[in-house]
C-alpha cells in the first residue's frame, strides 16, 4: 500500500523536494540551489535545464535518504514559481533560450505599448491581470521576437511553450500540459471561458500551436517514467505556486486568507466561485480546479521579500546566512528612523510601478547594519500591509485573521511587526512548508490518498498566534512614512 506523496517544490532560488504521510506530515525533505543568472538590470534568467536536473537531483536525494521508493509513494505533485517562461525544441526536449523569470522586466516598454494602444482593459477583463512585464504572455513574445527563427519555428508546431509546471511534466513523462491556476498567469487565458483567448494571443503575435493542454489541477495527467524513480508514479497534482500555498493552508472558503514569505511576498484571498474585480490594482486569478470546480482569488503581489534578505547577505555582505538577519534586527530596539523599500526589480501590488528601484531612506550618521535589517524586516510587513488595505477595500470585508507560511514565516519578530502594522493577528501553522503541501494534497484527492477538503482541513494545525500590539495612531503614522518612502522609490528609472 503506498504510503506517501511526492511534492516537486520548484521555486525561484532553488528545487525541493518533500515526501508527506497520510497525516500531512514532513516524512524527509532534500533542497538544492542552482544559478540567478542576470544578464544585464533588470533581467532575471534561469537555465532550463538546472531547473529540471536539479528537480530530479532532489526528488531521488530524499528517497534515497528516507529509503522511500517508487511503490511506496501514490503520487507525485508539483508546485511551481509562476510566470516563468519557458520555450523548448518539441522533438530534442533542450530550451531554445534561458528561462525569462517572473521577476524579469525586459518587456517593460511592450508593456507601456499595450497600455498607451488602450489594451490594459481588454486583458483586466479577460485575464484578470494588469499589463505589466511580470507575467508571461509578453516574456513569450519577446523570445519569440528576439530568438532568431523562433516564430516560424512555432507556426510549424516546432516549439513548446510552457510555465514551470509545463516544462517539469514534459521532462517527466513527455505530455505538454498547464494547470487552470498557471494558465491564469499568462496573459494569454480567459479566465472565465477556461480557454486560451485568440484575441489576446493576436495582440501578443504568439501562435496558438505553442501553447499546452489546459488540465485541472486535481487529476492525474501521466505517469512519470520509470527512468526517473525506478517504477512509474502518477502525476496528479499541479499548482502555482502561491496557490497551492493558499490549498496548502486549507483557506478553502469564501473569505480566508494567507500571505506568502518567500523570494518575494504573495497574499490571496479566496473569493468563491466568483472571479471578482479588483478596483485596488489587485490581480483576479484561479486558485484551482478541483472535481470540475474552479475556484477564484483576489491577490496582492510584492516582488521582493526575501529577496531582500538576501541582499543583505549576498549584497552587503552584513550576515553571512538570511537566519541570522532575525538575531541583528532584534539587537535594536526599531530601525533609528530608516525606512528600505526593496523595489530591486519594480513595485507589485497595488503599484504597479516596473521603474520603481530599491530605496533606502532616513540613513543618519548613527545608521548601523542592526538598523538596515530591521528596517529591510519592516519593509517587508509595510508592503504586505499595502496589499492587506487593498484587499480589505476591494472583498468590502473585514479579515478576522492572515494564514502565513514560508521561509521568513519562521522569523517572530517579522511576523509580529506584520500582525502590528496590519492590526490583523497573524497565524502560523505547525507545517510552514504549505507550498509544497498544498501540492501534495492535490495529488492525493485525485488518487483517493485522502478522501476530501473536509479530511485536509482537519489536518491544518496553529503552531503560533501573533496579536497586534501597536497603537491605531502608531501604525497610521508609520504607514504614512512607509508611503512617502515609496513615493521616492518610484519612477526611478527613466
Amino acid at each position: 500500500m503506498s504510503s506517501f506523496i511526492l511534492a516537486l517544490d520548484q521555486g525561484t532560488t532553488s528545487s525541493r523536494a518533500i515526501l508527506f504521510d497520510r497525516a500531512g506530515r514532513m516524512h524527509g525533505i532534500a533542497q538544492q540551489e542552482f544559478r540567478q543568472i542576470f544578464p544585464q538590470s533588470g533581467w532575471v534568467e534561469h537555465d532550463a535545464n538546472e531547473i529540471w536536473s536539479s528537480q530530479l537531483a532532489v526528488a531521488r536525494q530524499v528517497m534515497k535518504e528516507t529509503g522511500v521508493t517508487a511503490a511506496s509513494i501514490a503520487a507525485i505533485g508539483i508546485t511551481n514559481q509562476r510566470e516563468t517562461v519557458v520555450l523548448w525544441d518539441r522533438k530534442t526536449g533542450e530550451p531554445v533560450a534561458n528561462a525569462i523569470v517572473w521577476q524579469d522586466h525586459r518587456t517593460a516598454e511592450l508593456c507601456d505599448s499595450l497600455r498607451s494602444d488602450g489594451h490594459e482593459p481588454l486583458f483586466r477583463e479577460k485575464t484578470g491581470l494588469v499589463v505589466d512585464a511580470y507575467f508571461s504572455g509578453t516574456k513569450l513574445k519577446w523570445l519569440l521576437d528576439h530568438v532568431p527563427g523562433a516564430r516560424e519555428r512555432a507556426r510549424r508546431g516546432e516549439l513548446a511553450f510552457g510555465t514551470v509546471d509545463s516544462w517539469l511534466i514534459f521532462k517527466l513523462c513527455g505530455r505538454h500540459v498547464i494547470d487552470t491556476s498557471n494558465a491564469s498567469r499568462t496573459l494569454m487565458f480567459n479566465i472565465h471561458t477556461l480557454r486560451w483567448d485568440e484575441e489576446l494571443l493576436e495582440l501578443l503575435d504568439v501562435p496558438a500551436d505553442l501553447l499546452p493542454e489546459v488540465v485541472p489541477s486535481s487529476g492525474v495527467v501521466g505517469h512519470a517514467e520509470a527512468a526517473c524513480f525506478g517504477a512509474a508514479i502518477p502525476i496528479a497534482g499541479i499548482a502555482g505556486d502561491q496557490q497551492a500555498a493558499t490549498f496548502g493552508q486549507a483557506c478553502h472558503g469564501c473569505g480566508m486568507a494567507k500571505n506568502t514569505y518567500g523570494t518575494g511576498c504573495f497574499m490571496l484571498l479566496n473569493t468563491g466561485k466568483r472571479a471578482m474585480s479588483s478596483r485596488n490594482n489587485l490581480l483576479t486569478t484561479i486558485g484551482w480546479t478541483v472535481n470540475g470546480v474552479t475556484e477564484y482569488m483576489l491577490e496582492g503581489a510584492v516582488f521582493n521579500a526575501g529577496a531582500a534578505v538576501q541582499w543583505l547577505r549576498d549584497g552587503l555582505g552584513i550576515i553571512r546566512e538570511s537566519a541570522e538577519v532575525e538575531a541583528l534586527a532584534t539587537s535594536v530596539p526599531d530601525t533609528g528612523g530608516v525606512f528600505f523599500v526593496p523595489a530591486f526589480s519594480g513595485l507589485g501590488a497595488p503599484y504597479w510601478d516596473a521603474y520603481a528601484r530599491g530605496t533606502l531612506v532616513g540613513i543618519s550618521r548613527g545608521t548601523t547594519r542592526a538598523h538596515i535589517a530591521r528596517a529591510t524586516l519592516a519593509g517587508i510587513a509595510y508592503q504586505s500591509a499595502d496589499v492587506l488595505e487593498a484587499m480589505q477595500k476591494d472583498a468590502a470585508m473585514e479579515m478576522t485573521e492572515l494564514r502565513v507560511d514560508g521561509g521568513a514565516a519562521r522569523n517572530d519578530l517579522l511576523m509580529q511587526f506584520q500582525a502590528d502594522v496590519l492590526g490583523v493577528p497573524v497565524v502560523r501553522p505547525a507545517v510552514t512548508e504549505t507550498t509544497a503541501l498544498g501540492a501534495a494534497y492535490l495529488a492525493g484527492l485525485a488518487v483517493g490518498f485522502w478522501s476530501s477538503q473536509d479530511e485536509i482541513a482537519a489536518q491544518w494545525q496553529v503552531e503560533r498566534r501573533f496579536e497586534p500590539a501597536m497603537s491605531i495612531d502608531e501604525r497610521a503614522q508609520r504607514l504614512a512614512t512607509w508611503r512617502r518612502a515609496v513615493e521616492r522609490a518610484r519612477a526611478w528609472v527613466e
